[in-house]
């Protein structure tokens, strides 16, 4: 009788223990790599990412918060209304389509500077995924746009993964016809590289 009573209690301790498991809540914000332009949704990279998350054991849900064309300045404009909810950690992934219209390096780092700071207020971890210009821009261009990324996450003390395309960028097998969005399997390839660091994300985000 006593010992039915105890495994009572204890079932009771670890139904509501604070160390219970708990399902972690990642955003993905992003442009329209991470919303999946071309692909199936099961095969955008938050679903992907998740899917590879969830077979090594992790407890987690990955909601796709890409918008196909937006700039970093945009991003930041919607940022507050993307955060309504319950989130534990944030993949921020932008600034590819600056580059590709030219926009003045100053002004995307200004408007990642912003999200940043926004997700540092919030306490909130961040994997900051880089971007690279786009050769044909010129050398004064590239260096300005390349070396923002390093600088902001420097900053800002986040995770960084210095090129979201790393592994893709100019492999046709990997990309849809465009040249420019990854296909199924270029987001295998990118759910592979960013993994690791992704699962030192929610290392960061359970010890909160």
């Amino acid at each position: 009788m006593r010992f039915g009573f105890l495994a009572f209690c204890l079932s009771l301790i670890l139904a509501y223990s604070p160390l219970q498991a708990q399902t972690l809540r990642i955003l993905a914000f992003g442009d329209s790599l991470t919303a999946g332009l071309g692909v199936d949704p099961a095969d955008a990279f938050p679903a992907k990412l998740e899917a590879a998350l969830k077979a090594r054991g992790h407890d987690i849900v990955i909601t796709n918060a890409g918008v196909s064309g937006d700039t970093s300045t945009a991003g930041a404009e919607r940022l507050d209304w993307a955060l309504d909810g319950k989130i534990d950690g944030i993949i921020l992934e932008l600034g590819a389509n600056d580059a590709l219209r030219g926009i003045d390096p100053q002004q995307t780092e200004k408007a990642l500077d912003q999200i940043l700071t926004e997700l540092q207020k919030r306490k909130l971890p961040v994997l900051f995924a880089g971007m690279l210009a786009p050769r044909n821009l010129g050398p004064d261009y590239g260096n300005k746009f390349d070396a923002l990324f390093p600088r902001l996450a420097q900053k800002h003390g986040v995770l960084f993964y210095p090129f979201f395309l790393d592994g893709v960028a100019a492999e046709p097998a990997l990309n849809q016809p465009d040249g420019l969005h990854p296909n199924s399997k270029g987001v295998d390839m990118i759910v592979s590289r960013i993994l690791p660091i992704t699962e030192d994300l929610l290392k960061q985000v359970s010890s909160k």
